[in-house]
């Protein structure tokens, strides 16, 4: 199926009220699967911890299992965050996936923690070590190109296998980063929306060309709830602000994701959560493929997207899968009236 742009998948690995984490893990292969079968691009998976309701911790595990269970889809990281880890450790990962699924492996990497100050401490994390991203960065670059920076030093696997690399970011920094390395710039506007339009314009504007890329490479992040009906589509969005509220705001409250019931989320949303929710949520397409179709086309209209990257949403693995399936018969180039 061929779309009128590029669609890959973030995939949060979500594990829903219920579910075991490997219930989750299997609905994350049948996705790829059937996101394989439909023409995305590529399905990612971001390193999070000592989240309950996210199973995509071991990011390189995943993709590894996942890459088993298909077989052209590519499959990365979005992304791993490099400050959590050794250049050197991500470049043998990843080497490692690259030579077991030739041309299918993305690298993704952002310098956020993924996770809260007592798990930063439990990962043996720096905290200054987002202060070193760039030049990591470069030195992770250097291990897949086989220029080690690191005298007497390889990635093996990994030498030679280069990886392409992704910058990731929700930020101005992270535009910056990407233009001056000549990297693919992935914004986090599914979560983070303030600064997409300034941080793309600053990073068209000082993109420097490089080996991997000779011109700017812009992947928007975006979340779509995509229902038969629009009805459907809105009960799902609401589940999906519910548990954002209680994320962000019920641990005050004694609430959690886990335990937390509709009348608790909905007096969360009611007592200002709902503003801070929904702000994060501004590019979110809700309703039927139509719906669905007329949000994103604008939203490629007003940023010149090269791609977009989505996030779906729905309270089971069978509403998700049919998210996915509506969105590709949505964007796709031929479609029925």
């Amino acid at each position: 199926m061929s779309f009128s742009v590029p669609l890959s998948i973030l995939d949060l690995a979500p594990i829903a009220r219920g579910q075991t984490p490997g219930e989750s893990i299997a609905a994350s292969v049948q996705l790829a699967q059937v996101a394989e079968r439909l023409g995305y691009s590529r399905v990612w998976y971001a390193e999070h911890h000592n989240m309950e309701s996210i199973a995509s911790s071991a990011t390189s595990v995943l993709i590894a299992h996942v890459g088993a269970k298909t077989s052209s889809i590519r499959l990365g990281s979005g992304g791993v965050m490099l400050p959590n880890h050794s250049p050197l450790v991500i470049a043998e990962q990843f080497g490692t996936l690259a030579i077991m699924y030739p041309g299918r492996i993305d690298l993704g990497l952002g310098r956020a923690p993924g996770s809260d100050q007592k798990t930063m401490y439990a990962l043996r994390r720096d905290p200054s070590a987002a202060d070193t991203f760039p030049q990591d960065v470069l030195e992770l670059q250097a291990y897949l190109q086989g220029r080690s920076r690191v005298p007497g030093v390889d990635a093996v696997p990994g030498k030679g296998t280069n990886v392409p690399l992704y910058i990731l970011g929700s930020s101005l920094f992270g535009a910056q980063l990407a233009a001056v390395l000549g990297l693919p710039y992935s914004f986090a506007s599914h979560f983070a929306p303030a600064s997409l339009h300034q941080a793309i314009s600053i990073y068209r504007e000082q993109f420097k060309p490089s080996e991997q890329l000779d011109a700017p490479y812009m992947i928007v992040g975006v979340n779509v709830v995509a229902a038969d009906t629009t009805a459907e589509a809105e009960v799902a969005h609401l589940a999906m602000r519910r548990q954002r509220a209680v994320r962000l705001f019920g641990r005050a409250r004694g609430i959690s994701p886990e335990s937390m019931t509709d009348a608790q989320a909905d007096e969360l949303l009611a007592a200002g959560a709902g503003l801070r929710v929904d702000e994060m949520l501004t590019y979110t397409a809700v309703g039927t493929p139509r719906e669905v179709r007329s949000f994103l086309d604008t939203l490629v209209a007003e940023t010149g997207a090269d791609e977009l990257i989505v996030a779906h949403h729905a309270p089971t693995t069978p509403g998700r899968l049919r998210s996915v399936e509506l969105l590709a018969e949505a964007m796709s180039t031929v479609r029925s009236s």
